[in-house]
C-alpha cells in the first residue's frame, strides 16, 4: 500500500473523498493533527497533536465486491483482535462502529463506498484510534479514552498503525 503522511489537515476521510482520483492504487492516508476529524452523523473526532492514529485507508477493488454490509464490524473485530493479542488490551465493539474500553471510547471506525453502475469505484475507511492522548476536551473527558489514559504507559503508535495497516490490507 502506497501512504502518504500530513503533519496537519483538516481530515484524512475528506482529504481521501475529494482527491481519489489522485490515487489509483490502494493508498494511506496518515496525519499528525487532524482539525476537523469526522465521525458518523456528523460529529467531531477529536485528534491531539501526534498522540493519536488519525489514518484513512483507499481500496480500489480488483475483485466484483457486491456486498459491503458488515465491512465496518469486521474491521472492529481485526482491530480487537490486534488488540488483545499484541499488546495484551481487551476492548469491546459497541455497535455500528465505536470499540470501547473501560466503558469508553476509544476508536472510531468510518467507511464509505462510491459506485459506478453496478461496480465499486472505492472503498474509504477511516479509524481514529486514541492512543497517547492524556487530555481530551471538557465535553469528551466522561466518554472518552485513550491507551495511556487506561494503562498509564505511552504506546509506539508507529507500530501499532502498521499493525492495523497489515490487517486490514485484504479486507476488500
Amino acid at each position: 500500500m502506497k501512504i502518504k503522511k500530513f503533519k496537519t489537515i483538516s481530515s484524512t476521510h475528506t482529504y481521501l473523498k475529494e482527491n481519489n482520483s489522485k490515487y489509483t492504487e490502494n493508498t494511506v492516508i496518515l496525519a499528525e493533527e487532524q482539525t476537523g476529524g469526522i465521525g458518523t452523523k456528523g460529529r467531531n473526532w477529536h485528534t491531539g497533536s501526534n498522540k493519536n492514529i488519525a489514518m484513512s485507508m483507499l481500496f480500489r477493488p480488483q475483485k466484483n465486491v457486491k456486498n459491503l454490509e458488515g465491512l465496518t464490524i469486521e474491521i472492529a473485530k481485526r482491530i480487537q483482535k490486534i488488540m488483545e493479542q499484541k499488546y495484551n488490551i481487551k476492548l469491546t465493539i459497541k455497535e455500528p462502529n465505536d470499540l470501547m474500553l473501560n466503558g469508553k471510547k476509544i476508536c472510531g471506525i468510518l467507511t464509505e463506498s462510491n459506485t459506478i453502475g453496478n461496480k465499486i469505484n472505492y472503498v474509504i475507511i477511516s479509524i481514529g484510534f486514541n492512543v497517547n492522548e492524556d487530555k481530551f476536551p471538557n465535553e469528551l473527558e466522561n466518554i472518552a479514552t485513550s491507551l495511556y489514559k487506561e494503562t498509564g504507559k505511552e504506546f509506539n503508535k508507529q507500530k501499532i498503525i502498521e499493525d492495523f495497516i497489515k490487517t486490514l490490507e485484504d479486507i476488500i
